[in-house]
């Protein structure tokens, strides 16, 4: 299984975007799918969790602005970025659990500018 996260870009602060997360083959029963991002000189930090049973979870300096939702078996999920700042700028990487084993995607590049 290989994943591919799409949609990044270069936008103004406020600004919004979405990404998507594809998978090479259809895929279900997954049982849990991640956001995950990182700065430059920042360690890798989770951004928004969802389950199968479509349970969220966000990080602090990401809830009330970014909703992450599911897709179907070949674009497995999205994450949906409104007012975005400066200090959202990273590499955001998907990433899946999916019998047992953990999966991530090439990263995509979100640069937020002030």
């Amino acid at each position: 299984v290989q994943l591919q996260a799409s949609g990044g870009g270069l936008v103004q602060s406020g600004g919004s975007l979405r990404l998507s997360c594809a998978a090479s083959t259809s895929i279900l029963r997954i049982n849990k799918m991640d956001w995950y991002r990182q700065a430059p000189g920042k360690e890798r930090e989770l951004v928004a969790t969802i389950s199968s049973s479509g349970t969220t979870n966000y990080a602090d300096s990401v809830r009330a602005r970014f909703t992450i939702s599911r897709g179907d078996a070949r674009n497995l999920m999205y994450l949906q970025m409104n007012s975005l700042r400066p200090e959202d700028t990273a590499v955001y990487y998907c990433s899946i659990e999916y019998l047992g084993r953990n999966y991530w995607g090439q990263g995509t590049q979100v640069t937020v500018s002030s």
